[in-house]
């Protein structure tokens, strides 16, 4: 799938698919919770075993969004 096709089909499962939205916004989420982890000077271990979940938690969720999405693009 192109970078067009991507876009294309993820705005349409965004406004059509609530599952897929809240995927979207839970990506995001983890996202900022990681630009703020990668911002501390002197992470302390609670810190850094939370980005190492928060990394493996935001690469399912992105693995399950493209799922959907190759399954909405190949309809």
């Amino acid at each position: 799938m192109d970078i067009a096709t991507v876009d294309t089909v993820k705005e349409e499962l965004i406004k059509e698919n609530p599952a897929f939205k809240s995927l979207v916004q839970q990506h995001h989420k983890y996202e900022s919770r990681l630009t703020e982890l990668a911002e501390l000077t002197y992470p302390n271990d609670e810190e850094l075993l939370e980005e190492a979940m928060l990394k493996k938690k935001k690469l399912l969720i992105k693995d399950e969004m493209y799922s959907m999405m190759e399954g909405r693009s190949s309809v």
